[in-house]
């Protein structure tokens, strides 16, 4: 058996919101939706538009407060082909989060203050 990865799913508070965050912060476009027929939830897959994972976005009607996101570094790692502008991007954002010159990485959080790790491209 071999497994291939496929998406990754985080609930999100305001999904106009974060749609737009994710395609200002890294480009990402929404390739489809599902909506529930009950209107209960709505699912947004984004992509980068090269690789075939994607970002499941949740929204779910009755939860208006903010997740609870705990104590763990669970993340996404983005790896950007300009570094330089992606800082300066994020900088200009206002949301990077923590910052480790020394490796040579960055975490941004979205609007429901998840963490994305960004790296360069190896060279």
């Amino acid at each position: 058996m071999k497994a291939i990865f496929n998406h990754c799913n985080i609930n999100v508070t305001n999904l106009e919101k974060s749609i737009h965050f994710y395609k200002e912060a890294l480009g990402l476009e929404v390739i489809r939706e599902k909506e529930a027929s009950d209107g209960s939830f709505k699912l947004v897959y984004l992509s980068d538009g090269v690789s075939p994972f994607q970002l499941e976005l949740t929204w779910l009607k009755d939860h208006p407060q903010s997740y609870e996101l705990g104590e763990n570094e669970s993340h996404i790692c983005f790896t950007v082909d300009n570094y330089e502008e992606a800082h300066a991007l994020h900088q200009r954002m206002n949301c990077i989060c923590y910052e480790n010159e020394a490796m040579g990485l960055y975490f941004i959080n979205d609007p429901d203050d998840y963490w994305f790790e960004i790296i360069r491209e190896k060279s």
